[in-house]
């Protein structure tokens, strides 16, 4: 089972590298290894879990944050809705690749926050507010998503962390809450 213990902090050289795609057939190791994010994710959004094993919530992990430099990464996005009560998302990706975005962007009101970095960073990342994503499944299976809005931010956030980027990369350093009355803010 991942704990805190497990995630690498800013600093760790591995949070800057560049991470490898992995090789299909997938391996058992990666196999686990997406279905052990995953049970992360849920674990750290169960209120008595988190609390019982000391989780910061999360709705991404990527594998460079387990300091295992594999394009792998685990989304679990909750709906906000009581009607559909189903994730948004729930899905670990191999080798996802962003394949196109939209001219629109979009932030969070909140910024951004990451299980990596356990200060807060205060500023906007402002990212494309549609994306599409091409990835693999733990099936094999060739895949491609749309996500926007908050969905979208998640995504580009882990799939950051395969390239080596921090969220706070993307902040103005001059002006950090500097917005242009295009960008949409989601609060």
């Amino acid at each position: 089972m991942i704990t805190m213990k497990d995630i690498i902090r800013e600093g760790h050289p591995i949070l800057r590298e560049t991470a490898q795609p992995v090789a299909f057939p997938l391996s058992e190791e990666d196999i686990t290894l997406g279905q052990k994010m995953l049970e992360f994710l849920e674990n750290s959004q169960d209120p008595v879990k988190a609390e019982e094993l000391a989780l910061r919530g999360g709705v991404g992990l990527a594998a460079p944050q387990l300091a295992i430099p594999k394009r792998i990464i685990a989304v679990l996005i909750p709906s906000n809705d009581p009607e559909k009560p189903e994730p948004v998302v729930r899905e670990v990706l191999y080798n996802p690749k962003i394949v196109s975005h939209s001219v629109q962007e979009a932030c969070l009101g909140d910024g951004e926050g990451c299980l990596s970095v356990d200060r807060d960073v205060p500023g906007y990342v402002i990212r494309p507010a549609r994306i599409t994503v091409a990835y693999t499944n733990a099936a094999g299976e060739s895949k491609k998503m749309r996500f926007k809005n908050y969905s979208a931010i998640v995504l580009q956030h882990e799939v950051d962390h395969l390239n080596g980027i921090m969220f706070y990369d993307h902040i103005n350093t001059d002006n950090p809450f500097a917005l242009r009355p295009d960008v949409l803010v989601i609060e």
